[in-house]
C-alpha cells in the first residue's frame, strides 16, 4: 500500500512539473507550431558555411536580446538551453517566423526564409 501511495506521489510530482514547464513563457510557444511545420527540415543541416553565415546573421539581428553567445541578456532567455536544443528545426524555424509578440519575441519573417534556417544552423551548431 505504501509502495502504491509513493507511485501516485510520484507520478502526481511529473505531471505537475510537466505542467509547469508547459505553461512557462518559454514553453507555451512550442505548441502552438503546426506539425506540418514542426517536421521541417534544415536544409542547410552540416553546412559549415551556413553555420558561418548564420553567425553573422545572429550577431546582426539576435544578439543584442539575446547576447553574442546566446546565452540571453537582462529578460531574455539563453538560446542554450536543452528546450532550445531539443526543438526541431521546423520549431524554430515557425517561431522565427512568427514569432511571440507575448514573450517579447518579434516576427524575423522580414528576414528571407534562407537567413532564418542558417541562423538555426548556427544555433544547434552551439549545443
Amino acid at each position: 500500500m505504501a509502495r502504491r501511495r509513493l507511485y501516485l506521489v510520484i507520478t502526481w510530482m511529473l505531471i505537475s512539473a510537466s505542467a509547469l514547464l508547459a505553461a512557462s513563457p518559454y514553453g507555451l510557444w512550442i505548441a502552438k507550431v503546426p506539425d506540418k511545420a514542426r517536421v521541417q527540415q534544415n536544409p542547410f543541416e552540416g553546412d559549415t558555411n551556413a553555420v558561418a553565415a548564420g553567425g553573422k546573421l545572429f550577431r546582426q539581428n539576435c544578439a543584442s536580446c539575446h547576447g553574442a553567445d546566446a546565452a540571453g541578456l537582462d529578460d531574455h532567455p539563453s538560446l542554450r538551453t536543452g528546450r532550445i536544443r531539443a526543438a526541431t528545426p521546423g520549431e524554430l524555424q515557425w517561431i522565427l517566423t512568427n514569432g511571440s509578440m507575448r514573450n517579447g519575441m518579434p516576427s524575423w519573417s522580414r528576414l528571407p526564409e534562407q537567413q532564418r534556417w542558417q541562423i538555426i544552423v548556427y544555433l544547434k551548431s552551439l549545443q
